[in-house]
């Protein structure tokens, strides 16, 4: 039995009565928030969508297309605007503009047209963003159209793009076309492989003021002046053959764009084309300010990527979607001394933890046998020949080993560059993207059939 207060005996019915009582309240209250709940419950009122701000269709060629522009300039106006702090979404064309189809024949890679090259989308102004601030923009997510499950990793020819071998190799036309099933990609054109991809954007910046872009077209006028035959050429001046913008702007101001702006081939101070594959969702970027919103541009969209792209259009390139949200610290430019951008690498990383790693030091051994003081362009040149000799012994060809190194999230270091005369790097080949073994052993190493890339109709490689 029940005690009241006092230590006095409670009915057992008055306890029974309380009893029905507290339910019944609780019932009740439980009913009322139940109705408030569904009232606020998985409605459309309360889902607020995030905007998408640029529109594009990846199979309409990029000029003809609103919300894209392939040069560098102040002039290009905003196409949009978001408030710091909101989430939003792009559509990107590939960064050719449509111009390289999924099928077995790499004509289109030779015949691309790159002046028109890279298909941004933008420029994307972020309220109160003004000079000498830093823009803070964090890429949330990054993935492929639906309808368009697919991408390409191409090999350029020596007069029309090149790549890291273009004179080793006298390169020509090939391409792998991929196929993505959630975050693996496969290849009918390199067999045998299959890896998670690292999905960024390979190009992504804020647009230069004209004191910036001025600086650029001198500096590397001067370049080309000095390099006036080199093939492929060592930089790209402004061209206004291929310049777009896809904006209802005045035909003076589009012809200065023409006239001026800056390709997009290479990086530069405000970002542009860094190709950083690990730029993926869940990256924070941090990018000087140079004109009043910043204009933010983004682009050249990768489902994967090796470090260093090699082969020109290294990555697996791709159009699609990505999601950003922005922010602003006042005075970055100067709290941060900041000259070129900062960069917070993603979370999401593919788990390959045993590699077979091949160096490479600053001696031409695939060449002439030439030293050289230092230069780690040559240690790399030397550790990507190493793998792709052994590759070759595998069973693939040389353009499809090429294309692997470029595509697959292969990862490159520098080891040293204090120890005179030779600098060196390494190449880590990631084992588990192999369906078979690769490793060196006692018994040498198995050659197996393995076919070759999508070539030229002519048969030329």
């Amino acid at each position: 039995m029940q005690r009241l207060e006092g230590g006095f005996p409670r009915p057992a019915s008055l306890s029974l009565g309380l009893g029905l009582t507290a339910r019944r309240i609780a019932r009740s209250s439980f009913s009322s928030s139940c109705r408030s709940f569904r009232d606020i419950m998985a409605t459309k009122a309360n889902s607020v969508p995030h905007r998408t701000i640029i529109e594009v269709d990846p199979f309409i060629p990029a000029d003809q297309q609103k919300g894209i522009h392939n040069r560098w300039h102040p002039d290009i106006p905003a196409f949009a605007s978001v408030k710091p702090g909101e989430v939003f979404t792009v559509q990107c064309v590939d960064w050719t503009g449509a111009q390289i189809g999924n099928n077995d024949c790499s004509d289109d890679i030779k015949n691309v047209d790159l002046s028109k090259i890279h298909n941004l989308s933008g420029p994307i102004a972020i309220e109160g963003a003004e000079p000498g601030d830093c823009l803070v923009v964090d890429i949330l997510d990054v993935r492929p159209f639906d309808k368009m499950p697919w991408g390409y990793t191409g090999i350029f020819e020596l007069e029309n793009g090149g790549g890291l071998f273009a004179r080793e190799f006298n390169s020509r036309a090939a391409k792998a076309i991929w196929d993505f099933k959630g975050v693996y990609a496969t290849s009918r054109h390199i067999p045998g492989v299959k890896f998670a991809g690292v999905s960024h954007p390979g190009l992504i910046g804020t647009a230069p003021s004209a004191e910036l872009l001025a600086t650029w077209n001198a500096r590397e006028g001067a370049l080309i002046a000095a390099h006036q035959n080199s093939v492929p050429p060592v930089a790209f001046p402004p061209e206004p053959k291929g310049a777009y913008v896809g904006q209802d702007i005045p035909e003076d101001v589009m012809a200065k764009v023409a006239r001026e702006g800056a390709r997009t081939v290479p990086p530069r101070e405000h970002g542009g084309n860094c190709d950083i594959k690990n730029l993926s969702k869940g990256s924070r970027c941090y990018f000087p300010v140079y004109v009043q919103g910043a204009n933010l541009s983004v682009g050249d969209l990768h489902f994967s990527q090796g470090d260093g792209e090699i082969s020109f259009c290294g990555a697996i390139e791709m159009a699609g979607i990505i999601t950003f949200s922005c922010s602003i610290i006042k005075g970055g430019v100067e709290k941060f001394a900041m000259k070129q951008p900062m960069f917070l690498p993603s979370p999401v990383d593919p788990m390959y933890s045993a590699k077979l790693i091949f160096e490479g030091i600053s001696v031409d051994l695939h060449g002439d046998g030439k030293q050289y003081n230092m230069d780690a362009t040559v240690a790399f040149k030397q550790a990507t020949l190493n793998a792709i000799t052994y590759l070759m012994k595998l069973g693939y060809t040389r353009e499809q080993a090429y294309l692997l190194l470029s595509a697959a999230p292969v990862e490159s270091h520098v080891g040293a560059v204090v120890d005179s005369p030779n600098a060196c790097v390494t190449m880590a080949l990631p084992l588990g993207i192999f369906d078979f073994d690769i490793l060196p052993r006692e018994e040498g190493i198995t050659k197996r059939e393995l076919g070759q890339c999508a070539i030229r109709s002519d048969g030329v490689v």
